[in-house]
């Protein structure tokens, strides 16, 4: 396979397309931070500011400035350390956890309800960190860390709306996410401070929530691990995400060397495959129920950009960790079907929003939930894997040479 074009594909699609779009439209040069909900040609339809959006905006900016294509670009750290400042400014409580919502100026609009924004916060801070080498950076970013591991049994904490009546479960995105932010820390600080909760968290997510016999991820089990079959909750799967996942645990088990935790993260990918994908329109399903039962979310059937952009990386990681042909295939219908069905074109960016068909429904870049985190993520981390495939197949030619 010649991988070469698609590189090159990626690359423009990231640098002439995705990373303009967001850096002319998404910062608020009034009051600080940055705009995400942005209508298709830019134009800001709301300037409340999310913190899980807020925060992902300064991990990609300071993780690109980084990259191999951040040489020369202090445009994109300075996007990245002003949005720091705006929020650690403004959207900080004293625990050390965040705002779920600031308004525009920068006041709390809505109280820390989400676990999920401390955890983007480690990330961005820590990413500010690799950036710069400077310590206030690290200080936010293990003081994030620790209000999201502290939280975790516990996530919603005063602001929980459930009663004891409700069923309790463990979530795969806590335990996933968690995988990734150890992975990020050490990447990112240096240390391994955090593998231990890492490890514990691929543990609880490699065996509690993958059903052997549906092969599927569920997104809730009980705290005992077993899997409750009776409820719209207990039944719920989400492709997209546990495709994420094993990217993740595919991920910390090529750092490790742990060829086993490789194979079985590359065997759910492929039950997540086989399970998720829609033979009839193409593309993955956003929401679905593990025994096929109605699904009580109605955009159940919906195509998502950013589970396509996860199931993108997965196909790759599993393509060369494994070398199986069946996750190149996987590659290439992700390939396919996001870049004919997503990409604008006359805009540029992505939509985010399709229905079964593959037809947009709505012409927004930028939202409440879709910001600049899956796609150039999923942009480049998709040419990394690319370009070490490439590596691996010249290294095999010459070794047969």
């Amino acid at each position: 396979m010649n991988w070469q074009p698609i590189i090159e594909r990626y690359e423009r699609e990231l640098l002439d397309s995705v990373i303009p779009f967001w850096e002319k439209h998404c910062v608020d040069r009034e009051y600080g931070g940055y705009f995400t909900c942005l209508d298709r040609d830019g134009s800001v339809y709301d300037p409340n500011k999310y913190m899980w959006m807020q925060w992902r905006i300064v991990y990609m900016f300071a993780t690109l400035y980084r990259s191999e294509y951040g040489k020369g670009r202090e445009d994109w750290l300075k996007i990245a350390a002003d949005g720091y400042d705006f929020l650690t400014k403004h959207g900080r409580l004293a625990d050390g956890s965040y705002y779920f919502e600031l308004n525009r100026r920068g006041e709390p609009a809505m109280g820390p309800f989400s676990i999920f924004t401390d955890c983007f916060a480690a990330m961005g801070a820590a990413a500010m960190y690799q950036a710069t080498g400077e310590d206030r950076y690290r200080a936010e970013a293990e003081s994030a860390m620790a209000s999201y591991i502290r939280r975790i049994p516990n996530p919603k904490g005063v602001y929980e709306k459930n009663l004891p009546g409700k069923e309790q479960y463990l979530s795969h995105g806590s335990y996933m996410i968690l995988a990734n932010l150890g992975c990020v820390m050490a990447e990112c600080l240096g240390t391994d401070r955090y593998d231990a909760e890492c490890r514990r968290a691929i543990d609880t997510v490699m065996n509690k929530f993958f059903h052997p016999e549906l092969r599927v991820i569920f997104e809730n089990v009980r705290p005992d691990g077993s899997f409750d079959l009776d409820t719209c909750e207990g039944r719920f799967v989400n492709p997209g995400h546990g495709l994420e996942s094993m990217w993740f645990m595919m991920n910390y088990a090529e750092a490790h060397g742990d060829r086993e935790l490789i194979r079985r993260a590359a065997d759910y990918v492929d039950a997540l495959f086989q399970f998720g994908t829609d033979r009839e329109y193409g593309g993955i399903y956003y929401f679905m129920d593990a025994l096929g039962k109605p699904h009580l979310e109605l955009q159940h059937d919906m195509k998502l950009w950013w589970p396509h952009n996860e199931a993108t990386i997965a196909a790759l990681y599993a393509y060369r960790l494994t070398g199986e042909e069946k996750f190149l295939k996987y590659f290439e219908a992700m390939d396919q079907y996001s870049f004919a069905h997503f990409r604008d074109p006359e805009y540029g960016e992505w939509f985010a929003y399709l229905n079964r068909r593959g037809e947009p429904t709505h012409m927004l870049k930028g939202g409440k939930w879709k910001t600049f985190f899956h796609l150039p993520r999923c942009l480049l981390t998709s040419v990394r894997q690319m370009k070490k495939i490439v590596a691996q197949e010249a290294a095999a030619n010459t070794g047969k040479a």
